[in-house]
């Protein structure tokens, strides 16, 4: 059951009449209010609702236009994007150099009080350092390495522990696990299942959403409150939506019955009007006697006609009210019947393939089958996608595809930013027909004006959105379709959509990603480890077998 403001009594965050406008005059928040307690907090919404821009404002990156921002601690902050120098070295981003240099001088014979007031009482920092490390699976990180020796996943931990070695009292998480792979994304799984504090978590990882306490649900400027975690949230909004629908449908059969209302009391001042004039046709009565009831009438009439004109416009109001509460993250709705591929047909052909990363694939996909390709990151899986559509040429080997392909990257850098969305598509379809392209896209969620949005101004989301549908309304139809970590950075309805859509695919799929709960939506029947021998058709947990 949603509620207007967190239950919690022991506050750790508040907003109040939180306001905040980029300085081209967009606004983000306006008049927002937010209260954060105490327990892990799972902060969700369409992409462009302004969660990342709510925690830059609560972390103090950002300052509001208007309102304010009170904490009760120290604040922790983890961005989406991090940009770390790579000559630092590691115990610098830890943010324990200064200790350990005078610890070490200390060791040496040392005994200034300079380093001793740098100590402290931290005496342990290095246990404590290493420990943290060895918790986030980073066991072979010297804290004298320096960040260019380590992978983009591990430079994210090693952010990470240097706020878990702080122990702020209020942690902020932006989009934790993207780019992080599967080993990566366990250890922060459990960091977080571990975090005592006060926690909020930005992510479109529904697996770190389970671990939450509570869902607030960023929505049209407001946050609505959930107990449980993401699977509690979803029944409960399930409840919600079906009390919303029915609300509508009430709505929908009250407008029904007064627009009825109102044309019945049209209809009896049309025969009142016919009456009255026959009468004076008739000349039955006093001419004084028709002018006072012919007044009177109309007086009455016109009463009621406004009477009935009132009631349907709070019926009106009453159905758009309720439509309001009706989520529009709408589904995709999808046939892609020329994608079929027929079971036995050969469709990729991986022959002592050797990509430019080392990487060596012998393999055989063939009918509608569906591969995974899983591994730590840097072990290849992107290089051996832009081996398979020919970006880039095999150290030895050959990759021959038999079927139409398309790839979906990881950048989106398939439209055309000076083009609309329908004309995208239509660069891609160029003997469909204009009317046939929208009818299309109209399935896709682009509707009327929305097809004629240029692609520059598409949000995270819609863009997507866009490119799947350019390229699964390609022709020749692909009956090969190659997604490369499609579900970074979209928000919970897009991964639904792209669920939905996968639905409707009826060709070979191969997709790089490390987030298991679409894998095993995405009905995986094989998986491939670069990290390590084939698993052929053994698939990973959580992925369902064929």
């Amino acid at each position: 059951m949603s509620m207007s403001s967190h239950p919690g009594p022991a506050t750790s965050v508040v907003c109040t009449g939180l306001t905040f406008a980029w300085p081209d005059g967009t606004t983000v928040l306006d008049d927002f209010q937010l209260t954060i307690g105490p327990g892990r907090t799972g902060l969700i919404g369409l992409n462009g609702a302004g969660k990342s821009t709510l925690l830059k404002l609560i972390a103090g990156e950002l300052t509001p236009t208007a309102g304010s921002i009170r904490t009760t601690g120290d604040i922790g902050y983890l961005p989406q994007n991090l940009t770390l120098d790579t000559t630092l070295p590691v115990d610098e981003v830890l943010g324990i150099a200064r200790t350990r240099a005078a610890l070490h001088a200390i060791e040496g014979g040392d005994a200034s009080e300079a380093h001793f007031t740098a100590v402290g009482d931290d005496w342990d920092v290095e246990e404590r350092a290493r420990a943290t490390l060895d918790q986030l699976g980073l066991h072979g990180i010297e804290l004298d390495r320096t960040l260019g020796e380590v992978s983009g996943g591990e430079s994210v931990l090693l952010r990470l522990a240097a706020l878990l070695l702080r122990r702020p009292d209020v942690l902020l998480l932006d989009e934790p696990t993207n780019n992080l792979d599967r080993r990566a994304r366990a250890r922060l799984h459990e960091a977080v299942e571990r975090w005592s504090g006060v926690l909020v978590v930005v992510s479109h990882d529904r697996e770190l959403l389970e671990l939450v306490d509570q869902i607030a649900d960023f929505r049209a400027g407001e946050v609505h409150w959930y107990g449980g975690n993401f699977t509690a949230y979803e029944a409960a909004l399930a409840v919600e939506q079906e009390a919303a629908e029915r609300m509508v449908r009430v709505a929908e059969a009250d407008v029904q019955r007064q627009r009825r209302e109102l044309t019945d009391a049209h209809v009896k001042l049309a025969r009142r009007v016919r009456y009255g004039n026959k009468m004076s046709a008739n000349k039955r009565e006093p001419k004084i006697i028709m002018n006072e009831r012919k007044r009177q009438a109309q007086v009455s009439a016109g009463k009621h006609r406004i009477m009935h004109t009132e009631k349907l416009k709070e019926a009106r109001e009453r159905l758009s009210e309720a439509a309001e509460a009706v989520r529009d993250d709408d589904a995709i709705r999808i046939d892609l019947p020329y994608t079929a591929v027929p079971p036995g047909r050969g469709v990729l052909t991986l022959q002592g393939l050797t990509t430019r990363c080392g990487t060596r694939v012998d393999l055989e996909l063939r009918g509608p089958e569906r591969l995974a390709l899983t591994g730590p990151n840097g072990s290849g899986k992107t290089t051996l996608l832009r081996t398979v559509t020919g970006e880039l040429a095999p150290v030895a080997g050959e990759a021959l595809v038999h079927v139409p392909h398309r790839f979906l990257p990881q950048r989106l850098d398939v439209l055309d930013d000076g083009l609309t969305v329908a004309e995208n598509v239509a660069r891609f379809a160029p003997h469909a027909t204009v009317n046939h392209v929208r009818a299309r896209l109209a399935r896709f969620l682009f509707k009327g004006a929305r097809a004629d949005q240029p692609a520059a101004t598409l949000s995270g989301g819609e863009r997507f959105r866009a490119t799947l549908a350019a390229l699964m309304l390609a022709e020749p139809a692909p009956q090969l379709l190659l997604l490369d970590e499609p579900t970074n950075n979209l928000d919970l309805a897009s991964v639904r959509q792209l669920v939905t859509a996968l639905d409707a695919y009826e060709g070979a799929l191969i997709v790089v990603s490390h987030d298991e709960r679409f894998l095993a939506e995405a009905g995986i029947t094989r998986t491939l480890d670069l990290g390590g021998p084939p698993q052929d058709p053994a698939p990973e947990p959580g992925i369902p077998a064929e």
